[in-house]
This record gives C-alpha cells, structure tokens and sequence, in this order.
C-alpha cells in the first residue's frame, strides 16, 4: 500500500490516489520547475491511507449509516450528521504503521527546510479541483503547522473536514454523494507569505469569460483571508498576448481595501492583524513581480491547456514568489459562443448601494440580513442573502439565494466562486450593504452592465435577450461598436463586430479620474485648501498628481483595446463641452461660462490652446502607454471637432511634439470626426492630413440644419435622413474612396433606420458603427438587405 508519496513521485493522472489539489502540485513540481515555476516542497498522505485509517478504526460503515439516506437540503439533519460523522474521526487513532509513515517523512522535509519546519496541511478530495467541480473550500487547510504532534493532528482535522456540512451538501449538489471519495492530505512547506503577501489569479476574466487577460488578486499576510472575502484585495489584470511579446502588459491596476491580514501567531497557527493606514495605500506586489505572476499563469495554462485557478505567494523572508496551487476553472471552461445572452434592465431610480459585479444577470427578491451563520435557519429559497461575508458553512444558503450582497470581498472571494458555480448574481465589496439594507426590503440586485453591481429598491422590470450568433448573416460592411464604459468592454467584445468605431474618453474622464485634468496638473499650486484635500484623497498613490490621470486613462483606454485585440480600436480624443469640463473637480477654477457650449470651446480649439496643452498632453501620453508599454498598436486616435484644415494641422504638430507619432515608428492611425459641413466641403485638405474620417451624424446634421437638437419645439426636424444631411455624407463617402481613406460613421441612425443604412451601404460606407445593444438586431436586419 502506497500510504506516502513526495511530490516529485505526483503526476496529474494520480487524482484517485491523491485527490485533485496534490495531484497538481506534484505535476507542477515535476514537470514546471524546470521551466522556472517555484513550487515549495512536500508530500501526499494518500487515500489509501484515508481508507486504511477508517477500516483501522472501524469506522467505515459506520459512517456510511450516517449519511444513508440523507437530505442535505434540510440544515438540521444535515448539522446533525455532519456533526456525528466529524466526532467518529475526531475520537479515531491513526494506526501505527500510518503514524511511523508520517512522521518520518515529515523528518525528510526537515532535513530540507530545517528542524521543526512550519507546513500548510490542507484537505485533497478524490472529486476535489476538476473541471466540472472546484469544491471550493469544501474541505480545511491549516496553516503553520509545526513538529509530529501538529501535523498528526491537523491531519486528523483534514480527515474529518470530509464531512463538513458544506462538503456533504457540495458532494451531493455535484452528484458525488453516493460515489467513493476519499480524502488525501497534503503536507507542503510554508511560504512567509505572512511577512509579505499572497492572492489568487485566473487565466481568464471570472465574470465575462475573456480569455486573453490574467486577473491578479493580492493581499497582505496569508491568502486565507482573500478566498474567506474578509479583505477587499488588489485588482489587477495582465493583457496575455503582449505580455507575450515582452511587454508590461499591465492594462489594470486597483487599489484594494486591505485592512487586515493574517500573520503567524506566537503560539503556532495563526492570527489577525490591522495594516497600517499608510502600508493600504500600496499595492501588494510590484509590478515586476505582478508581470512574474502572470508568466507563470500563462505556463500553467498552456501546460494544462485549460483556464486555470492558481493561488500564490510571496515569501517575506527571501522575496521569493511560489506557487502553492492549481486547479481548474470550473465556470467557464467547456461554455460554447454559440449563443449570447443579454439582461436588460429599466432603472430610473438611484441605486441604493454599488459594488464588485459577480456573474452578468439580474436577481430580485426579499432582502434577509444574516451576520452569523447560526441565524441561517431564517433564510428562505428566494431570498437575496444579505451578509459580511461568506465562508463554505454557507454554501447551503447560497444556493438557495436568488441574489448576494456582502460588505466585503473581490472577484476571488468564496462570495464570488461559490456565487458564479451556482449562477446566483452577487454583488461584493459593498463595505455598508449590512447597514444600508433592511431585512424584508423588495430589491433588485443589477450586475447586467459590467464590474459595477447595484442594489435597487423595490422589483423593477427586465428582459432577458437570447441571440443564436450562428443565425447572423456575415456582411462585406463592417459593423463595429461604440462604446465609452471600459467596465463592459470584455462582455461587449463577444457581440459579432469589426473592432470599435468609437471609443470615448468622455466615461472614463467623468467617472474614473472625476478631477479636472489642469486641476491635477497644477495641484502644487492651487490655493483652495478643501479642493487640495479632496484631490488628496482620491489620489493617494500618486505625488505627481498628472500620473494619476494619465494612469487611469491609458488604463481605461487599454481594457477596451485589449478587449478587442487584434481589431483595430478608434479611440476619440476628449470631446467634453465647457460646462462638462466644468462639472469635474476642480473644474470651476478652468473653466468659463458659454451661451452655446455645443458652438464653443472644444475639440481641436482646445487642444491648441495654450492654457489647455498641459491636458492634451496628458491625453497624447495615456494614449502612448497603452500603446508602447502596453503594447496595444491596434488602438488608433481620432480628432473630434476641428473646424479648419489649420486647426488639424496644429492638432498633428502637437501629436508629433508630445511622442505620439514618431518619425520612423509603428504610428497610430490619426482620424478626424467629420461632423462639420467645413469637414466635407475641405474633405480634400483634411485628408491631406489625416489618415480618414468617422461621421458624426448627430451633429452633421444639427449644424448642416442649424438647429439645437435640445430644443423640442423643432426636435422633429433633426433627422439624418435629410436630403441635405445625405448629400453631404454621400459626398465625403466619395472623396475619402477616391483618396482610399478611411470612412466610418459612428451614431444611432443605421440601426434606427434601415433605409438610412440601406442608403450608407449603397454609398461606400467602410463600417458602421453602433452602441452595443443594437450591433445584433442591426446585423439582422442589413442582412436583409
């Protein structure tokens, strides 16, 4: 009987004699160190050992009569027989021969690491981390370990988790209840994650699916508290095919709420601890080490060749990093395109709390506050569960939620996995959702539109839209995407499309950075002491405060580049109004007052103005991150608004003066809009200087009419299909073909139109391009043309 085997003896095919997590540590450590991967040391206590222990103490059927026959959806005889099943191990001696095995290897391991070397002892089920399964947290680690009596005991513990109450209801909701699973134990040597840090990353987006990206959690201390959702960790996402090709392809990078972390306790084991105000105000991993990480996710997957669910950690003592587990990621691999599914909401009321977005679909029902899981018995099917927290005692509650809130957590904390295995929306990260929320509230739980979830009051109406993308015909026009929120780009990029016609900076300037660019540029020098204190606050990271809006900018700009990688993405310079501009923090000290705003100072007028050049400049180096560091070239620039050829002339000398184009380099493409009738009546100069035009129909057409498209007394007249409005736009159609320049128009007309689209097809037109929520029902209908 093979009751002990070393991880360098471990292969992924040995899942029956180790259970699933040893079963990937010993494929990692033998196969992926060669290659650079560091994965610590250690050992497999092994299931024939599990089965010798339990017949040794006459156990078996015993346990077996237990568990016959029970309902593990009713949470009362479930405690009952998790309960009885735990104390028969519990009060069960490990016979000798199994003793003698244990400890001597555990001698081994000192021998490597040093005399009462700490370990991790954690749970390994025969049905644990597959790909139809991840048993998350179904069964207990211990962690600092130390010396026989210990790890004898934690072992022990480990055996017993097999019946848990969330393991035996998680084994019969995958239909593993009446199989033989037994339990491997896995005995590593620690990493000093505590003097340092540690997290979870996947090789893929965990909401939408997205392949092409690595997600990054991080922490501070011990990772338990990461997976238990008890700390809002780093967020961050690593684009895969630049990273690749050498670049820093770090497209995302939050900041987390990291308020607490697990450290080791004098008298072994662990415990909790505060992090300082000053050390939550820095990331958990420098980006060297962030670049590191995903590399070797990268490896794991095109090893496995599946997405998978690691876990890491950084050792305080030696600066190391290792990996300590792999698994499976059970969502969404093995999920077909063929269908896209859309929720559609119709809030018009404020929500009543935010968060981290689990999963894309709405749920509804009455809210029920549960703090400690004691009060679960309260919790009815339907409800939307309410709570701090979660850990796997709660999964039998969880699964009969019609939604989930939490106070804490990210996209990697037990609230989330267990959530998106289940299909139950939830929204995580609320930090107040316990103190906002009432017990019997009507709510409506949104995490249909991207990584923001709300929390509405009351039951609002939603429809949910299913299209079969195989039953689209494919058109020789290409149909391409508006879109301006970066959070919904990866969900967005699986709708059938040519790239992005339109990418606004508007939404990212308006929601993320929130703060005038010039207020930042001169923040040394604002006398407005409450302004500076605000500005303070929601830029901590950052001294020079231009690197916070040219961070969260190339950012923003780079999750919708990388979104749709290798299409080409058309990215719109700032097109805000003056009282836009205004409307930012800090914008009243920058910005005057105009009659007309529509008319006034914007676009290309304000890019060559002096007093606004430090902004644009800004904008030109966002752009050259995403690009150069990012190393996404398929991002191309466009110019909104630029009355004169001599305006797009300056426009393109300062391009060239801040480094955005480049004698001899691989140059973004530089449009400009086309929504001034100077811009088709001098098409044949402005294309003398830039490399194509998008339509801006809504606004051709308001100044092309001289109407005020807010004026509803001759709102009516606004209407693309004019016959003028169509002269113009066919007219520039023909000149940019002649010149074989590019021509797109970007606006709503073609899909509220057909006849209009009809017309923009049988002109020329290069691509269309639509809001998201149109690009489906735009293509069917044009594929009836």
């Amino acid at each position: 009987m093979r009751y002990i085997l070393w991880f360098k003896n471990i292969r992924a095919r040995d899942v029956a004699l180790v259970g699933g997590k040893n079963a990937n540590l010993g494929e990692m450590y033998s196969k992926l160190i060669s290659k650079g991967v560091n994965v610590p040391n250690g050992f497999a206590i092994s299931s024939e050992a599990y089965w010798h222990f339990l017949r040794a103490n006459q156990i078996d059927k015993k346990l077996k009569e237990i568990l016959s026959g029970l309902n593990a959806r009713n949470l009362d005889d479930l405690n009952a027989a998790g309960m009885k099943a735990r104390r028969l191990i519990l009060d069960a001696k490990f016979p000798p021969d199994l003793e003698k095995n244990i400890t001597d290897d555990y001698h081994r391991l000192e021998l490597q690491y040093g005399e009462n070397c700490d370990v991790a002892v954690r749970s390994s089920a025969t049905a644990e981390d597959l790909a139809g399964a991840s048993f998350a947290g179904a069964q207990e680690t211990y962690l600092n370990v130390r010396g026989c009596d210990e790890l004898l005991r934690a072992a022990k513990k480990c055996i017993a988790s097999m019946f848990n109450d969330r393991a035996i209801a998680y084994r019969e909701e995958k239909g593993f209840a009446k199989r033989k699973v037994a339990l491997s134990v896995g005995v590593q040597k620690m990493v000093r994650s505590d003097l340092a840090s540690s997290g979870v990353m996947f090789t893929l987006d965990t909401e939408t699916g997205f392949a092409n990206v690595v997600l990054i959690n991080a922490i501070f201390g011990l990772g338990e508290l990461i997976v238990k959702g008890r700390v809002t960790p780093d967020e961050i996402f690593v684009f895969k095919p630049t990273l690749k090709k050498g670049y820093k392809a770090i497209i995302t990078k939050n900041l987390g709420r990291k308020k607490r972390k697990l450290v080791y306790s004098n008298r072994g084991g662990t415990k909790e601890v505060n992090v300082s105000g000053k050390k939550q105000l820095s990331f958990a991993l420098s980006d060297e080490e962030i670049l590191k990480l995903a590399r070797w996710a990268c490896l794991i997957e095109e090893h496995y060749k599946t997405f998978q669910d690691i876990e890491w950690a950084k050792d305080g003592k030696t600066g190391e990093l290792f990996i300590v587990q792999a698994r499976p990621e059970t969502v969404h691999e093995g999920k077909k395109a063929n269908f896209y599914e859309e929720y559609v909401i119709d809030a018009k009321t404020e929500p009543l709390l935010e968060g981290i977005a689990i999963g894309n679909k709405i749920g509804q029902g009455r809210a029920r506050i549960i703090m400690n899981f004691s009060k679960a018995n309260s919790f009815q099917k339907g409800d939307v569960l309410i709570t701090r927290m979660t850990d796997p005692d709660w999964v039998p509650i969880m699964r009969l939620a019609s939604a989930i809130v939490t106070d804490e957590g990210g996209k990697t904390a037990h609230a989330a996995i267990v959530s998106r295995e289940l299909g139950v929306p939830a929204i995580v990260g609320t930090q107040n959702g316990t103190k906002k929320l009432r017990t019997g509230q009507m709510l409506t739980v949104d995490c249909s539109n991207g990584q923001r979830g709300r929390v509405y009051p009351g039951k609002i109406k939603f429809k949910i839209k299913r299209y079969n993308l195989q039953d689209l015909p494919r058109l020789k026009t290409k149909i391409m995407v508006n879109i301006g929120a970066p959070e919904i780009a990866f969900q967005t990029s699986f709708i059938p499309n040519d790239g992005v016609g339109l990418a606004r900076e508007e939404f990212i300037i308006a929601e993320k950075i929130r703060i005038h660019p010039l207020a930042l540029y001169n923040f040394r020098t604002l006398k407005n002491k409450g302004l500076k204190h605000e500005i303070a606050r929601i830029t901590p990271e950052h001294k020079d405060k231009r690197q916070y809006f040219i961070k969260e900018l190339a950012e923003g700009v780079a999750q919708i580049g990388a979104a749709f990688w290798p299409k080409e993405v058309i990215v719109r310079f700032s097109d805000f109004k003056t009282n836009e501009y205004r409307g930012l923090l800090g914008g009243e000290l920058f910005e005057g007052h105009e009659e007309n705003p529509m008319l006034g100072f914007r676009g290309a007028s304000r890019y060559i103005d002096k007093t606004f050049q430090p902004a644009f400049q800004m904008e030109c180096e966002a752009i050259k991150r995403a690009r150069n560091v990012f190393g996404l070239q398929n991002i191309s620039v466009m110019v909104p608004f630029c009355r004169t050829p001599e305006e797009g002339q300056a426009v393109m000398g300062l391009v060239e003066k801040f480094g955005l184009v480049r004698q001899n380099a691989a140059n973004p493409k530089v449009y400009v809009m086309c929504e001034i009738p100077a811009n088709v009546i001098l098409a044949d100069r402005f294309l003398e200087i830039f490399d194509g035009m998008s339509i801006g129909s809504n606004d051709l057409t308001q100044l092309t009419l001289g109407i005020d498209r807010d004026n509803g007394k001759i709102a009516a007249i606004a209407d693309e299909r004019n016959e003028a409005v169509k002269k113009l736009i066919a007219d520039v159609i023909k000149v940019c073909r002649k010149k074989k320049k590019y021509i797109g128009i970007c606006g709503q007309a073609p899909s509220d139109f057909p006849d209009f689209a009809e017309f923009l097809i049988k002109e020329g037109i290069e691509s269309i391009s639509l809001n998201p929520d149109t690009v489906l029902k735009t293509i069917a209908r044009l594929g009836k043309l």
